[in-house]
């Protein structure tokens, strides 16, 4: 009986060190997609992305959007298919204008794609954006958060919390070395 008081009363992550775990998942998966696509087209492993490490955090910010504002839309398709458009493209448009600015580096361009803004945003990965945030949101965040939760109700409320702040600081310094790299 005491057994499964302990259980009931097992501490959980809030909300912000839950949306945290979110993006740190989130952007592991985006690198995962990132570097298969460029294996893809180029046929050899190819670095993606700004930082050293195995993450893409706009696909991690890209996932806590959607999750944390978005989700509210997700029966409402047509609605979340505008919003998401609009809200990534000005997000995408913002980061890339950012990192162009700052390190004088292009990571994607569009400009030889039909209607492109600077070669930043294109009404193709606008219309792509939108129908990803309903993918996304009525599929594959339902069918991973599943699995987030499994794990995380077999894993130690402490061990977790030790895993997020060990990837919390990886993920600064990564930033951090990250920059001095682009801007040296």
């Amino acid at each position: 009986m005491e057994e499964l008081t302990i259980i009931k009363n097992k501490k959980k992550l809030t909300s912000f060190n839950y949306i945290l775990l979110l993006f740190f998942i989130y952007a592991f998966i985006g690198w995962l997609l990132e570097t298969s696509y460029a294996v893809y087209n180029f046929g050899h492993f190819v670095k993606r992305g700004f930082l050293y490490g195995p993450i893409c955090p706009i696909y991690g910010y890209g996932a806590v959007i959607l999750v944390s504002f978005m989700g509210k839309y997700k029966d409402n398709s047509f609605k979340l298919f505008i919003y998401s458009m609009v809200i990534f493209s000005v997000f995408e448009y913002v980061a890339g204008y950012a990192l162009d600015a700052l390190f004088a580096t292009k990571w994607w361009d569009y400009t030889n794609d039909f209607f492109n803004l600077n070669g930043r945003i294109s009404i193709f990965y606008s219309f792509v954006w939108g129908i990803f945030a309903i993918l996304f949101l009525n599929h594959i965040h339902p069918f991973i958060e599943k699995y987030i939760n499994k794990i995380l109700e077999h894993t130690s409320y402490y061990l977790q919390i030790g895993i997020l702040y060990l990837l919390t600081i990886a993920y600064t310094l990564d930033t951090v070395f990250s920059i001095i790299r682009y801007l040296l």
